[in-house]
């Protein structure tokens, strides 16, 4: 039997079986997420429902977004905004062991009016998207997929649910307006570029991720401390398990770190973070910590969770905190801390998450 987390490739699911009147076809689905969600925390999915137009509608906007000139795109830029919106440059992201990436991305979310009470209040991740006026259709094309594919994700949450033998309903009350970000991420390829990673290692924060990706470059860490390729599939999305499900799971699920190597073709890669309620409180259910004889995770709030982690990474707000603009909430973990953790107890002399075990 192949042990825990020692995979060489990513399993596939199909999951047109949670959509499914009958319960005993909504727990099959369930089963074959639970045991890609223990071994690997990463698998990709089929029989979504999501039409293929969706995808390249997604696609094709952001390729048009990321061809405009560079002061167009920075009259987007997310430093500019209060609730985290816009354009990211390449390099303004800084991951675990200070590692930048090459990429260039553009952040949104549900989109509040600017009415909304906690917008108002200066939440940092609630309000109104910023649209940029120069490229035709952009909001129709990018919000039009962004609805499906948190429409799947509340499917997929479901299922994760039961596979966890809670209510499938049990999150139902923390789904009114959650921060779940759509990042449309362009990795150029550059022919005489020094050998740098697309993006560092990292875990994702929230409950899961569902990505479309046009070409390969993902990579995931396994149990022997070596990275898998993750290519994408024809039809298929890559899902992952992001920290609150860890959490949830009291550690049978993992949040497993992962990356983008330097990529051989330019590469567009369009992640889904599916989150609950900003004020969702996330603690390990309470049966599987009655069978594990404790609570190996303390409860996390979804959004301070996301906010620290950002805040970690993001070099406009490191200056805000430098400049004592903001602070991080409370009890904030240290960047990648659920990946760190792992690597160091699996691998204690190596340095940063991957470590230089010899590939």
């Amino acid at each position: 039997m192949t042990a825990r987390g020692d995979f060489e490739r990513l399993p596939l699911i199909d999951v047109s079986g949670l959509e499914s009147a009958d319960l005993t076809a909504r727990r099959e689905t369930a089963r074959r997420l639970d045991r890609a969600a223990r071994n690997a925390g990463f698998f990709y999915v089929t029989e979504h429902g999501l039409p293929q137009a969706l995808s390249d509608g997604l696609v094709a906007a952001a390729a048009e977004f990321f061809a405009l000139p560079e002061g167009r795109k920075q009259r987007y830029y997310i430093g500019d905004s209060t609730n985290h919106r816009g354009y990211v440059p390449a390099g303004e992201e800084v991951f675990y062991a200070g590692s930048k990436d090459s990429k260039e991305a553009f952040d949104l979310s549900l989109d509040l009016p600017e009415s909304d009470p906690d917008y108002r209040a200066g939440n940092r991740f609630l309000g109104p998207n910023r649209w940029p006026s120069e490229v035709r259709n952009f909001r129709e094309r990018v919000y039009g997929y962004y609805g499906a594919v948190t429409a799947l994700g509340r499917r997929l949450l479901r299922g994760f649910l039961l596979a966890l033998d809670l209510p499938e309903d049990h999150f139902d009350r923390a789904l009114h307006k959650p921060p779940s970000q759509l990042r449309l991420i362009h990795y150029p390829h550059v022919t005489d570029a020094l050998d740098a990673p697309g993006i560092g290692a990292h875990t994702d924060y929230e409950c899961f991720t569902i990505l479309h990706a046009t070409s390969p470059g993902l990579e995931v860490l396994n149990a022997r401390n070596r990275w898998v390729d993750a290519p994408p599939v024809p039809g298929a999305f890559v899902i992952n398990i992001g920290d609150l499900l860890e959490v949830l799971s009291n550690g049978r699920w993992v949040s497993t770190a992962h990356r983008v190597r330097k990529v051989s073709e330019e590469r567009y890669s369009m992640p889904l973070f599916f989150n609950l309620d900003y004020d969702a409180e996330i603690a390990p259910a309470s049966h599987l910590v009655q069978e594990d004889g404790e609570a190996r995770y303390p409860s996390v709030r979804a959004g301070e969770h996301l906010l620290a982690q950002t805040a970690q990474s993001f070099s406009y707000m490191k200056r805000q905190i430098a400049r004592g603009e903001m602070q991080l909430p409370t009890g904030a973990l240290g960047l990648a801390s659920f990946a760190r953790e792992r690597a160091e107890r699996a691998h204690p002399a190596a340095h940063g998450i991957g470590g230089t075990v010899p590939e």
